[in-house]
Order: C-alpha cells, then sequence, then structure tokens
C-alpha cells in the first residue's frame, strides 16, 4: 500500500500498514503490518494525525499557535524550556476534543470491545508520532504509553495526555536540535486490547552487545513488559543462535513486577513472590516461538528488529503476543557511521571495511 493521507479520526488496526505512518504513526502502521504479516497482535485501533491536528490547530499560547511557541524557544535554554513545555501541555491536555472526534474515539472503543467481548475492555494508549520507530531518527521513549486504561471517558483523557507527551521537555528538545519543523509534526495514539501478561519484554533479532546478526536476544521478566522498559528489574537473558537454536540463559532473580492494579485500573509495582524470583519467566518452548516469531517479523522487514512481546496465560500455541516492532537502531546507526567513515587514502578506507585485516600479500 503506498502512503496514504485520510481525514477520519480513527482507523482499525486492520485498515493500516506500513504506507500509513503519516496518517497512524509508526506504532500504529508497524501494528497493522504486522497483522497483514499474520503475527499474533492484539487487536486495536489509532487514533489518527488528522484527528490530533483537528484537535489542537485552534489551541494558542499568549496569543501565538503552538507551533510558533515552539519554533522560538532555546533548546539550550533548560529553564525557558521548562516553563514554555509545562504550558503547552497544560493547553493540549485540557482543551476538550471536537464533538467529531470525541464520538469517533468513543464508537471505536466500543466497537473494540464489541469485538474483545468485554463492555470495560482494559487497552493499552501508546503514543505512535509519525517520526517514531525509524532508523534514522528513533523518537523511542520520548512519548507516553498508558496501561490497563478502561472506559470511553479514560480513553480520551490518555489520548490527550499522549498528544501532551509531545510537547515534554525532552521531545522538544530533541525536535529543535534536529531541526524538525513543528509543521511537519503529527501524533497518532494506539489504542489496544491489554494482554493479560503473565510474563514480558523485548527482543531484538541481533545482539544489542556485539551486533551479531546471528543471534536473537531476548530479556524477559514476570508481569507487564513496563518493568522491562522503565529497568526496575534486571530480567533474565537469553541469547539464541539463529543457525544452531543453542540458547546462553542467565536467570536473574527478579524482584520487582508490574502487574495490574487490583480495582482494574491502571498499574502497580511490587514484590515478586518469593518462589517466583529465581525461575525462569519464559518456558523453552515460549523460547522457541518468540524467537521463530523475530525470525518471521526480520524476514518480513528485511531488517533487524526492536521487538517487545508478552506471554498471556492462554493455551500453549496461543499465548505468544509482539506488541511492537521497529527498526533496530543502534548497531544500524554504527553500520552506517562504518560505511561512511572517511579515509585518508581510499586502501584506508578498505581497510576499514575488511575490519582492520589487510589483505593477504598487502
Amino acid at each position: 500500500m503506498g502512503t496514504r493521507m485520510t481525514t477520519r479520526p480513527t482507523l482499525h488496526f486492520h485498515d493500516v500498514g506500513l504506507g500509513d505512518v503519516a496518517t497512524v504513526g509508526g506504532k500504529g502502521a508497524s501494528l497493522g503490518e504486522l497483522l497483514r504479516a499474520g503475527i499474533r497482535v492484539p487487536t486495536g485501533f489509532a487514533v489518527t494525525t488528522a484527528a490530533f491536528r483537528q484537535s489542537v490547530a485552534h489551541l494558542t499560547d499568549g496569543g501565538r499557535s503552538i507551533p510558533d511557541v515552539v519554533a522560538g524557544l532555546d533548546p539550550a535554554d533548560a529553564d525557558g524550556l521548562a516553563v514554555a513545555t509545562a504550558r503547552l501541555r497544560e493547553a493540549v491536555e485540557s482543551a476538550p476534543l471536537p464533538d467529531e472526534v470525541a464520538a469517533a474515539v468513543s464508537t471505536a472503543y466500543a466497537a473494540l470491545c464489541e469485538e474483545c467481548g468485554d463492555p470495560s475492555l482494559p487497552v493499552a494508549v501508546r503514543s505512535s508520532a509519525t517520526s517514531e520507530d525509524s532508523a534514522e531518527a528513533s523518537f523511542a521513549g520520548l512519548q507516553d504509553t498508558y496501561l490497563w486504561v478502561r472506559g470511553a471517558d479514560s480513553v480520551l483523557e490518555h489520548v490527550r495526555r499522549c498528544w501532551a507527551s509531545l510537547y515534554s521537555v525532552e521531545s522538544v528538545t530533541y525536535r529543535l536540535r534536529r531541526g524538525i519543523p513543528e509543521t511537519d509534526l503529527g501524533m497518532a495514539v494506539v489504542v489496544q486490547r491489554m494482554v493479560g501478561a503473565r510474563s514480558s519484554g523485548v527482543m531484538f533479532t541481533r545482539s544489542p552487545l556485539t551486533g551479531d546478526k546471528s543471534v536473537v536476544a531476548i530479556d524477559a521478566s514476570w508481569g507487564l513488559g513496563s518493568a522491562v522498559v522503565s529497568g526496575d528489574v534486571t530480567p533474565d537473558s537469553f541469547v539464541v543462535s539463529k543457525v544452531t537454536g543453542d540458547v546462553k540463559r542467565t536467570v536473574a532473580t527478579k524482584t520487582r513486577w508490574h502487574r495490574p492494579d487490583p480495582s482494574g485500573y491502571g498499574v502497580v509495582e511490587d514484590d515478586v513472590p518469593a518462589e517466583l524470583r529465581d525461575r525462569p519467566s519464559i518456558s523453552d518452548e515460549e523460547i522457541a516461538e518468540l524467537v521463530a516469531t523475530a525470525r518471521r517479523v526480520e524476514a518480513h522487514y528485511g531488517c533487524p528488529q526492536d521487538i517487545e512481546w508478552a506471554v498471556s496465560d492462554a493455551p500453549a500455541g496461543e499465548n505468544v503476543f509482539l506488541l511492537q516492532s521497529r527498526p533496530e537502531t543502534v548497531w544500524a546507526e554504527k553500520d552506517r557511521a562504518k560505511v561512511a567513515a572517511p579515509a585518508a587514502r581510499p586502501f584506508d578506507h578498505v581497510l576499514n571495511l575488511l575490519g582492520g585485516k589487510r589483505p593477504a600479500g598487502s
């Protein structure tokens, strides 16, 4: 599918793919693309960039439009940035949504509840910026994710919070320093069914430590993956050879986990039960399925991937879900730098590409 723009406020994951980054952001486009590739992904919908632009276009700060305010900021002025971005976030969070947008999001959430057979379906509400999840300029981690959100009113509130996160100090500073114009900016939001995660984590289809493309590296822990991503827990580590299937295991003592709040709304962090702390958080069968899925995703995209996943208590073979996949960025940038590094003599450049080894007889 080619790139397309839409004025629709929401789109179901089934209706989008990689050609729709400008409309549903990196996360939304990737989730739709994964579904099309036959990967098990929790269902959901995206609130489009058209909804974002319609909702914030009329907002001002001191009589100036938000893009004008941001364009006038100095990325080196920490105090000025903090004051200005706090005002911008408050303006975006507190402004009522246009009736058309609010109705569309509420209708899409109701349809998702019906699809999943739960009238108050818990969902993840996640920012999906249009510049996010590209290997060239990753916004990952600069926008917000909210877990275990229930009810249409709460979904609408958290959509506004995601939009507001585009104006955090970190995100605004990143754009200013990279010269990314506010006029090109769009923020979509993904609303996705929560997986009742027994275990979660991340995996890379090349080693994040060495760049080795012949392995899949998995970090895993009990509960929701937010504990792994935030660094609140030292996860189990499994490094699996794509060639032989051999697994190098490091089972950590996992003392903290993130779980759904018993009230059914939001997330709590507490102690892992003693009997689970030193047990592997995923089984050999689940490791094998994660690796097989990771390899399918890497083959589909044609480049190494950084993947978020969850394992539920559903029966084996139906319990491994991917929550997100994006191009791996750290080693991709190192590879590009290695190829592009200037050399004093042409022969030195050849040597660099050979890893510093001189050809025989030279």
